[in-house]
């Protein structure tokens, strides 16, 4: 777990196989050859950890399933290198194969794959899309591979291939020296279905099992081979910081449902790591909230269960009341969402949500905003993301607002009513546990 004390483990580099998996952009297939690589090698008896690159929920759903263990963020710039390092560390001392799904295409970003994958030694295996092309798929592969000359490259696996002379004409394309890893053929039987801000949840695809294992198979019938040991360092000692347990005693209930599931198991971790209790509730289904003393209201699709929230009567009241006692409440997009006057979806349905905030969001049909954003709170200076399709409307002034890692990004303003705190903004806790603590301790704010 994040945070815990590293003398309980080797100080010295150990070593497990490891590769990135990383596209020319996003669609490639880079989530179903990584839920396929997780769940084909795990078959085989070995314990397979596999993170995410950037500030993703919902492809960690799917690699959680497939590889039977929890799947966590790895961000440079949200989390620091150190952070990163703590948790590579770790899954390397207890693993026999990690396993890291890139974001985007591999050169996007400031904080992109490749970036990471120069950092910490990882070998790159490009999931490319060969539908549509021949030799022009060499010319990719080539360029990802020469783009950054520190780079390593695994080899390239081609997806979505047509017939077996197509991948050999995509093979024969490869620069000399590309490892061809072998071909996924087109087949709508193990690919994955999404929606507006991304892949569909795992617990929402039904066959979700059956559609790994199917993906697995195929990928078996490559005779896939381990990837080569990479060497992961141990933080240094100075950065592996065991934060005073702030947080003691203090119950902390935590919604998770099908309307707020967008949690990072580091963000859980590190609340533990203070010393809280969680205690995890559904604001759809469950009749009251539990015994606590502060409430932490994630993101999600609460639009997709509107008349559900609505009609929970109980729920609602119960948060209410939380409030009205003045507990902390900290809600993050979807979260804040439900803390509106009114939440409208994508055709116009409009339901009563809790009332705590004035105003009403609505759904619209594009991003609204997108990207990494720090933000200074009182609390003190925290990292994270935005990523939602609602537009807001309140008459409630923001009390700071986001700086948005990208020059002409859009900031999301951060609003405060006692201590109820809530923001578009997706918070990524390791990046300031101490601030996270004021914001859920009981009492005065700090």
């Amino acid at each position: 777990m994040v945070g815990h004390a590293l003398h309980r483990m080797r100080k010295s580099s150990v070593q497990c196989p490891a590769v990135l998996i990383s596209a020319p952009a996003s669609g490639q297939g880079k989530t179903t050859a990584t839920a396929a690589l997780a769940r084909w090698h795990r078959q085989q008896g070995l314990r397979v950890r596999v993170f995410k690159t950037g500030p993703d929920f919902l492809d960690p759903m799917i690699l959680e399933r497939a590889s039977g263990q929890p799947v966590y963020q790895l961000d440079l710039w949200m989390g620091g290198e150190a952070h990163c390092r703590e948790m590579l560390y770790r899954a390397a001392c207890e693993s026999d194969l990690i396993l890291v799904e890139g974001v985007m295409g591999l050169h996007d970003g400031e904080a992109s794959s490749a970036g990471l994958a120069m950092r910490f030694g990882l070998p790159v295996l490009a999931v490319i899309d060969g539908s549509a092309m021949a030799q022009t798929f060499g010319a990719i592969a080539l360029g990802l591979a020469t783009y950054r000359p520190d780079l390593t490259m695994a080899g390239v696996l081609a997806n979505r291939v047509g017939s077996e002379s197509h991948a050999q004409m995509l093979r024969e394309s490869l620069p000399e020296g590309m490892a061809w890893f072998g071909a996924l053929p087109r087949n709508e039987a193990y690919g994955m279905p999404s929606r507006h801000l991304g892949l569909v949840q795992a617990e929402e695809i039904a066959d979700l099992e059956q559609r790994i294992d199917q993906a697995a198979q195929a990928l078996g019938r490559l005779s896939l081979t381990l990837p080569l040991p990479v060497s992961f360092e141990p933080p240094e000692p100075d950065q592996a910081v065991v934060h005073a347990r702030r947080l003691q005693g203090v119950r902390i209930a935590v919604a998770r449902d099908a309307a707020f599931s967008f949690l990072y198991p580091a963000n859980l971790d590190t609340l533990r790591d203070l010393g809280a209790e969680l205690i995890f509730f559904s604001p759809l289904n469950d009749a009251a909230l539990p015994e606590a003393d502060s409430v932490y209201l994630p993101g999600g699709y609460p639009e997709l269960h509107l008349n559900q929230l609505a009609h929970n009567s109980a729920m609602k009241a119960a948060i209410q009341a939380h409030h009205a006692q003045g507990k902390p409440l900290v809600a993050e997009c979807g979260g804040m969402l439900y803390l509106l006057d009114s939440l409208s979806d994508v055709q116009g349905q409009t339901a009563p949500m809790l009332g705590l905030m004035p105003g009403k969001a609505v759904l619209q049909k594009r991003f609204v905003n997108l990207g990494m954003h720090g933000v200074s709170l009182p609390e003190g200076a925290m990292r994270g993301h935005t990523f939602h399709h609602a537009s807001m409307d309140s008459p409630m002034s923001p009390v700071a607002s986001t700086l948005p890692q990208r020059q002409l990004g859009k900031a999301e303003g951060v609003y405060r009513a006692g201590r109820l705190h809530a923001s578009f903004l997706h918070l990524y806790f390791p990046s300031n546990p101490a601030a996270v603590s004021a914001l859920f301790a009981p009492g005065a704010p700090t």
